[in-house]
């Protein structure tokens, strides 16, 4: 007797519905994950309660330059190496800091601009954010936000 050959379009069938349930998963996830590992901030005294992905991406690209009460938007970020920048970068810019880096190498090169100041930590932010009106930084998404006001992303 000849060995019989297992069922392939069964297997592929299950295989499918495994990957596609992997990947629903991963993609529900890692929003929620992304959105806790860092918080936006602003000045206590900016009216704004939550803002869109899309202002605080033109924001920090500094393309949007001004708040809806005519000051100038202060973005500030982190080191490139740290947790909070590396999500707020992949959430936000939906890029790596490497090619936001890139991006602001040929902005400069181009005679068009400069990249938003780099605070070393949180703190540095929080005492930025809290003494500069027009300030907008994030810091890592577990800390106490003491002196600035969090905003929500939409």
């Amino acid at each position: 007797m000849f060995p019989t050959q297992p069922d392939i379009h069964s297997k592929k069938a299950v295989t499918r519905r495994g990957f596609a349930v992997l990947i629903a998963l991963l993609f529900l996830s890692a929003s929620p994950a992304l959105a806790a590992d860092f918080q936006v901030v602003v000045h206590p005294t900016n009216a704004n309660d939550a803002l869109t992905r899309d202002q605080v991406e033109r924001m920090f690209l500094k393309r949007l330059t001004k708040w809806d009460n005519g000051v100038v938007v202060s973005p500030v970020d982190q080191p490139q190496s740290s947790a909070p920048r590396v999500a707020f970068t992949k959430a936000v810019h939906r890029k790596t800091v490497g090619a936001v880096v890139s991006y602001w190498q040929q902005q400069i090169f181009a005679g068009r601009g400069i990249p938003p100041a780099e605070m070393a930590n949180d703190a540095a932010v929080l005492a930025f954010v809290a003494a500069n009106p027009g300030a907008i930084g994030y810091i890592t998404g577990t800390a106490t936000a003491t002196g600035v006001k969090v905003v929500a992303i939409r």
